[in-house]
């Protein structure tokens, strides 16, 4: 009788004999000061692009920024805070009247719920100001991590790094800070950070990959970093 033939190896048997991917070699000390120094001068002094004129403004518009763009936000933020540019303020215009001015907004109906209440709780527990303290901060409605990272760093000067999407797409994709999630990310980049950069470090990248080492298609060709890049797939 003819002999049968060998079986084919399963996809998942023939998967785990495939040769897996090398992880990109970690970033040394000097190739991460190199990374810092060239954003840093190419932005010596970044700002948050979202409009405010206090602490409070900015707490608002943090909140209001969530799963929305900072031009969205900076349509609706001047008209509002021209009128709501303190809690005691946001209270007297109102759920209703606030919804009106953030309509625009993605998932304005429970921003507005949040604001209300979070503006009720700084005159309850903070006599009108903002908190400095983030445990304070994460207890508000509609506060995160992120949201009181950017708070801590744009109003108080705190040397806080705010992981949101851009940040976790740049610290994977570099190598820099590689993380499944956005505390990892965050947690490898407090680690690899040089001090005299950690002010100003989650801008830079956050425009950094906002405008050049973009989602879909990254400006490889025109980036700072790209020699210092560990990704594999560059565009150039």
């Amino acid at each position: 009788m003819p002999q049968a033939k060998p079986s084919a190896p399963r996809p998942s048997q023939a998967a785990a004999r495939a040769p897996q991917p090398k992880p990109p070699r970690p970033f040394t000390k000097a190739e991460i000061e190199e990374f810092y120094r060239r954003l840093a001068a190419s932005r010596p002094i970044p700002q948050t692009e979202l409009e405010f004129i206090n602490p409070y403004t900015l707490l608002v518009a943090v909140v209001l920024s969530a799963q929305a763009t900072d031009v969205g936000v900076n349509r609706a933020a001047p008209a509002l805070f021209a009128v709501a540019d303190t809690p005691q303020k946001m209270l007297d215009l109102g759920e209703e009247r606030l919804k009106e001015f953030i309509r625009t907004i993605a998932l304005y109906r429970t921003k507005a719920v949040n604001i209300i209440q979070l503006s009720r709780i700084l005159l309850d527990e903070h006599g009108g100001e903002v908190p400095r303290q983030r445990e304070a901060l994460e207890r508000l409605p509609g506060v995160g991590r992120k949201t009181a990272s950017v708070v801590l760093n744009v109003a108080f000067g705190e040397p806080t790094i705010a992981v949101d999407t851009h940040i976790f797409r740049l610290g994977n994709r570099t190598g820099l800070a590689p993380g499944k999630t956005p505390f990892e990310v965050e947690m490898n980049l407090e680690k690899v950070v040089p001090a005299p950069y950690k002010l100003h470090a989650h801008h830079w990248l956050i425009l950094h990959g906002r405008y050049t080492c973009v989602a879909r298609r990254p400006l490889c060709e025109k980036c700072l970093i790209n020699d210092l890049c560990r990704w594999p797939e560059k565009t150039v």
